[in-house]
């Protein structure tokens, strides 16, 4: 029997390798592969129809949902869905309210409703009736280099700086903020800046589909202010997402009092005893600096405290009151109102909004009148001598030298200039060419 199986075997391998045989022999060889052309491309209309209501002056979300010929059972039931992220009453106008339905067909199947640049409320059907859910606008990350001389203000070195065309104006102003909040205890950028300084910035980016900015970071910055480069690299300590800026020695740039209680400001008057008073038209002492800013500007607190006073105190108008440690004490004063759960006993960290500029009180316009005082005794807050903060420790700076490296390096992507070691031997003082006055 195995004989038999044998014998088919070879006979059917036989007869295989003559086709194969035959295949190769008869079969001409081809050359080219054929061309077998293109086809158009087929394009297909989506299933669905999107109608665009847009909400304007005078009218509400409910009267988008009369036009769109809703029965009233269902805008019932899309403003309590609504109402569960957002409150309809706080739509803007001009807000665009998108109708989704399937094409060739009246009913409606979802809603999205902006309540913001970064989120939407979204409303959709389904058997059991209307329900919600808050969708975040995407955004995606990038990297952007930039340099520029300033000629005539920062405003405008960086506002008009042609390597950020592409950045929507509105941003371009956000990352002189940006700037601002970096170096803010070494530079006043109200009364520092000089024709002939320069800069070179390497920030990161959450971009929108619509190209603005949701938020962004300094990674490493350069500023050139009188001839004294000032360099900021951002380092995350903690490894917490937070982080804070130190120079190239691994020094922080954080002191216990931010330079102004404002973010990029302009000095209306300054700390001065013997000062004309504008309304009174006589010499009283002026014991803190006036900042002018439109209406509704926030401030800040400039240190970390706890709130004394909230409320009006005569020629202050609306006025906050902060004690800090060490026998530091601060005011704010004129203000338009007070900021969410800002109340006598509160605690507050420094950066956070207290309130915001306005003219109660004894003003003559709206501005910020902010004071220091240490010990019971006003101080000139421009002058002060505020300790900095802790430097990198030892036990991270292996870390922060080889962070630090890298993120100086994406200075030289903006424009050339130093290489990090002669920048790190320029900061500790080893070249006394680079020295200079910053004050």
């Amino acid at each position: 029997m195995d004989l038999l199986k044998e014998s088919y075997s070879r006979a059917f391998l036989g007869v295989g390798g003559l086709i194969a045989l035959a295949a190769f022999l008869f079969v001409p060889s081809l050359s080219e592969i054929p061309d077998a052309g293109e086809l158009e491309p087929l394009v297909a209309a989506s299933a669905e129809q999107t109608r665009v209501e847009i909400i304007g002056p005078g009218q509400t979300f409910g009267g988008v949902m009369n036009r769109v010929e809703l029965p009233a059972a269902d805008q019932q039931a899309i403003l309590l869905a609504f109402q569960e992220h957002a409150s309809p009453g706080r739509l803007r106008v001009g807000t665009e309210v998108n109708v989704r339905f399937l094409r060739g067909e009246n009913e409606i199947r979802g809603i999205d409703v902006p309540v913001n640049s970064d989120e939407l409320v979204r409303l959709e059907r389904d058997d059991f009736g209307w329900h919600s859910s808050l969708v975040q606008t995407p955004v995606w990350t990038d990297t952007v280099f930039v340099a520029g001389e300033i000629e005539r203000d920062l405003w405008s070195a960086v506002v008009l700086n042609a390597g950020l065309d592409e950045m929507p104006r509105g941003d371009r102003a956000r990352v002189i903020d940006l700037m601002d909040r970096v170096f803010q205890w070494q530079l006043d950028f109200s009364r520092q800046i000089r024709a002939g300084d320069s800069y070179r910035l390497a920030f990161e980016r959450e971009v929108r589909p619509d190209g603005s900015m949701r938020s962004g970071r300094i990674l490493a910055a350069e500023l050139v202010n009188r001839g004294a480069p000032l360099y900021a690299i951002w380092f995350d300590l903690h490894d917490d997402g937070t982080g804070g800026y130190y120079d190239l020695e691994g020094e922080s740039l954080r002191r216990a009092f931010l330079k102004a209680p404002l973010e990029f400001r302009r000095i209306s008057s300054r700390f001065n005893p013997n000062r004309m008073h504008p309304i009174h038209n006589e010499r009283r002492a002026h014991i803190g600096v006036d900042y002018a800013a439109a209406t509704g500007t926030p401030v800040m607190a400039t240190s970390d405290g706890t709130i004394q006073v909230r409320g009006v105190q005569g020629g202050y108008g609306n006025l906050v009151q902060i004690r800090h440690s060490n026998g530091y004490m601060t005011r704010y004063a004129h203000l338009n109102g007070f900021a969410s759960g800002i109340a006598v006993g509160s605690r507050v960290r420094q950066g956070d909004i207290i309130g915001y500029v306005g003219m109660t009180g004894t003003a003559t316009g709206p501005h910020l009148h902010y004071e220091l005082h240490k010990d019971g005794r006003p101080v000139d807050p421009l002058n002060v001598d505020i300790p900095a903060g802790d430097p990198i420790p030892p036990e991270a700076m292996d870390r922060w030298m080889n962070e630090s490296d890298f993120r100086f390096a994406l200075l030289n992507r903006a424009q050339s200039g130093p290489d990090l070691r002669m920048a790190r031997a320029m900061a500790s003082g080893e070249d006394a060419s680079a020295e200079g006055d910053t004050q």
